[in-house]
């Protein structure tokens, strides 16, 4: 286990643990955080929990295209019952995330400290959202870290049906225009739905090279 100092650095990913933990401590600073996303390493944790950061093998990514997309979803992508906006309500969403119960899921690991910390790297024009809209409601959207030719997804939320989705394919659909990938980081069956893959973390740092 390594334990980060005010030092600006993280160990090597092949450091983590099996369950993908790599470090414990530090702080959630905007030059760590793009340093820790530049290096495949994000934070997860709980609101009683020290900071926490992570590097698991496998990795879950989507390769923009490869995007699945089912029938009614095209249908519904071409009606115009779903409006898409982007940076417009940042914070909004950030809170949605952190609020929206969860199957499974008791409390939120987007905590007070987080939300601050994102809302700093959106500032400084990293941490950027995608929002849906059902005429004048937000009724569901996402946030990530765009780090150019990747955009790390960190959480989205949806309060209707194919809301986040919606927002998903739009953002997937943008990083295809610019040959750009999605780190999706952790499995879920919804993610492998959409066409997100598991790869080797040695393969998936070596994209964050190209």
């Amino acid at each position: 286990m390594f334990f980060l100092s005010e030092r600006l650095e993280f160990p090597p990913v092949e450091k983590a643990n099996a369950e993908g933990l790599l470090a414990v401590g530090g702080d959630l600073s905007p030059e760590r955080l793009l340093l820790a996303y530049q290096n495949g390493i994000f934070p997860w944790f709980n609101e009683d929990s020290l900071i926490l950061w992570w590097s698991p093998d496998p990795r879950m990514v989507l390769f923009p295209d490869n995007i699945k997309i089912s029938k009614s979803m095209k249908k519904l992508m071409m009606s115009n019952r779903f409006r898409l906006t982007k940076n417009t309500c940042f914070e909004a969403v950030l809170e949605a995330c952190s609020t929206i119960k969860r199957k499974g899921q008791e409390g939120t690991w987007i905590t007070e400290e987080m939300k601050k910390a994102y809302l700093r790297l959106h500032i400084k024009g990293y941490a950027k959202s995608y929002e849906v809209w059902e005429a004048d409601t937000l009724v569901g959207g996402l946030y990530g870290v765009d780090m150019g030719h990747f955009f790390c997804g960190e959480s989205m939320f949806s309060t209707i049906s194919n809301a986040s989705k919606f927002a998903f394919i739009k953002l997937a659909q943008e990083c295809q225009k610019r040959s750009a990938f999605i780190d999706c980081q952790l499995y879920t069956k919804h993610l492998e739905s959409l066409g997100a893959i598991e790869i080797a973390r040695a393969d998936f740092m070596k994209l964050l090279q190209c």
